[in-house]
């Protein structure tokens, strides 16, 4: 009896080879894979005897298997002389194998689901952001608290500093460049927990990287609120004075201007010029002032927990970094009290409780709580 045709394609069995589409294996082929080009809907362990020519008696057995996590048929050649209950087993050791193979890659992917969620939070596109410009939280706050057309900060504002440092382990954070030590029975509180390196890849972002250099060089893990004194320079040890960022606002600056924001100017200021950077693309800051605006309006959720987590940590920074007033100057009087109030409520929840209900903003309420007690 001749070959029939035989459509399917599979993984190659301990004792046998695939077989492409329409083709029996070669006289002497057994052992030697075979590319198919298409697979079948067979039953499961089905077994036919199939001969060539007399020489090299078959048995097909067909069957499902799984490779990796998507189920897959296996339809095998063996040597003559083996049981279809043999086959059977064969079959179901090849399904065994490649189950064992599912749960492995299943774990590897649970244990990066949240690293994977870092990433994805940043490159997932808002509705409202701009798909030209991506800006990093701390160009986002510097950019709230520049006068348009003078192009530089409030003299009186001394808390901006201290603000985008807590915006570079915020931004880190979401990165998933870095994390809050583990809870544990002696250390539950945020501000008590030590801020761990989890990956030192670069961000492409010379101040996020610089921090990154810094974090990794410590000999001993440092909390939140030390490190945001560290960066700022606000400390009395001469040797961790090295870990100051110096030049941040200018180079955040900087940074908006390559991107089509800012500009650069010179101003005279009796005793001394000045370097100023006005705002050139007024569109990209009325964008984010009214981000800001609508979520304590309009798409007000009255729950942290359901806010994007880059608006909250903006919410947060532009708090710390006293810049808040900026972003609602602009409202009619009932909705300026209306949003300050909300936003009030807001800033004045326990970070502890907060913190605690999803991982995904431990840093942010951190970097509130820090802030908070100084």
């Amino acid at each position: 009896m001749g070959p029939s045709r035989v459509s399917g394609c599979g993984t190659r069995g301990a004792r046998g080879l695939s077989c492409p589409l329409g083709l029996p294996p070669e006289p002497g082929a057994v052992g030697r894979s075979l590319s198919p080009p298409a697979t079948t809907a067979l039953g499961r362990a089905s077994c036919k005897s199939w001969g060539t020519g007399g020489e090299h008696p078959l048995v097909l057995a067909s069957g499902f298997g799984s490779v990796g996590s998507a189920p897959s048929l296996s339809i095998v050649f063996s040597e003559a002389g083996l049981s279809c209950a043999q086959l059977q087993q064969e079959m179901t050791t090849l399904t065994h194998r490649g189950r064992r193979l599912e749960g492995r890659n299943s774990d590897k992917k649970a244990d990066s689901e949240e690293d994977a969620a870092a990433d994805r939070d940043l490159n997932e596109d808002d509705p409202d952001d701009s798909k030209d410009i991506r800006l990093t939280l701390m160009e986002e706050v510097l950019l709230l608290g520049l006068k348009d057309k003078e192009g530089y900060t409030s003299f009186w504002n001394d808390c901006i500093s201290s603000g985008l440092r807590g915006g570079i382990l915020i931004e880190l954070a979401l990165r998933g460049r870095i994390c809050l030590e583990p809870l544990s029975l002696r250390k539950k509180r945020l501000l008590e927990r030590k801020v761990l390196l989890k990956s030192d890849a670069p961000t492409g972002d010379v101040l996020l990287d610089e921090t990154l250099r810094h974090i990794k060089a410590t000999e001993s893990a440092e909390t939140v609120q030390t490190w945001i004194e560290l960066l700022t320079g606000e400390t009395w040890n001469p040797f961790k004075l090295q870990y100051q960022l110096r030049n941040v606002r200018e180079r955040l600056a900087k940074a908006l201007v390559e991107k089509g924001i800012l500009t650069t100017e010179k101003q005279n200021f009796l005793l001394f010029d000045m370097t100023t950077h006005p705002v050139s693309n007024t569109s990209e800051k009325q964008r984010l002032v009214k981000k800001l605006q609508e979520s304590v309006l309009e798409r007000w959720v009255n729950d942290p927990q359901r806010m994007e987590r880059r608006t909250l940590a903006l919410l947060v920074l532009a708090h710390a970094s006293d810049v808040l007033e900026n972003v609602f100057a602009s409202l009619a009087d009932d909705k300026y009290d209306v949003a300050m109030n909300r936003t009030k409520d807001l800033l004045d929840m326990d970070p502890e409780v907060e913190a605690a209900k999803a991982r995904g903003t431990e840093m942010i309420w951190a970097v509130l709580a820090a802030f908070n007690k100084s």
